[in-house]
């Protein structure tokens, strides 16, 4: 069976090297690494409501242990990621991902928030870019401009070697520059295909 990713970059698949084709194969799997979580002071008040809606992190941190766990029910795959800081509090960060055709894919964070996404592989590595913001009511998806909400998003993911990569994203808005900041490196899952 395909992947999600596997069906968004088509016959691009076969360019990414083989830690991002493991970190986005079919099935359960697992990545472990540590992520840098940074954002400017202003932006705690509307990460943490952002929070109670499922959506992002809203505390900062340098090389916080994060545990990434993917799996496959149906049309959706999950995310279930768990970042861990150095006191011992522990953050988790859920969405799942459907397929929204041609080479995008739509993240939800809950049942009626989502992020469009479109991706494309450049020179090895994997590069999102922020479609627009969506609201799900039933089968409607009503688009809001990324621009009104966080500004543009942005992910790279590279290998680093046979079975490690690092991955960025950023939430840039166009007046505030850049508000929302994680990166990291991680071991990506090697179990069987």
């Amino acid at each position: 069976m395909k992947s999600l990713m596997q069906t968004v970059l088509g016959d691009d698949w076969d360019k990414l090297p083989p830690a991002l084709q493991a970190h986005y194969r079919f099935g359960t799997t697992t990545d472990t690494g540590h992520m840098d979580i940074d954002y400017p002071r202003y932006m705690q008040v509307y990460l943490s409501v952002l929070r109670v809606c499922g959506a992002l992190v809203n505390r900062s941190g340098r090389r916080v242990a994060t545990v990434v766990q993917k799996s496959v029910v149906d049309d959706r795959q999950y995310w279930r990621r768990t970042i861990t800081f150095p006191d011992g509090k522990v953050v988790r960060f859920n969405s799942f991902w459907v397929y929204a055709g041609g080479n995008e894919m739509i993240e939800f964070v809950n049942p009626m928030l989502g992020l469009q996404m479109a991706a494309h592989v450049a020179d090895g590595a994997l590069h999102y870019r922020g479609v627009r913001f969506v609201v799900k009511l039933g089968a409607l998806l009503l688009p809001i401009p990324e621009w009104l909400v966080l500004g543009r998003t942005t992910i790279v993911e590279v290998a680093t070697g046979p079975r490690h990569f690092a991955m960025d994203f950023r939430l840039t808005h166009p007046l505030l520059g850049q508000v929302f900041r994680y990166a990291g490196e991680f071991e990506a899952d090697s179990g069987p295909a």
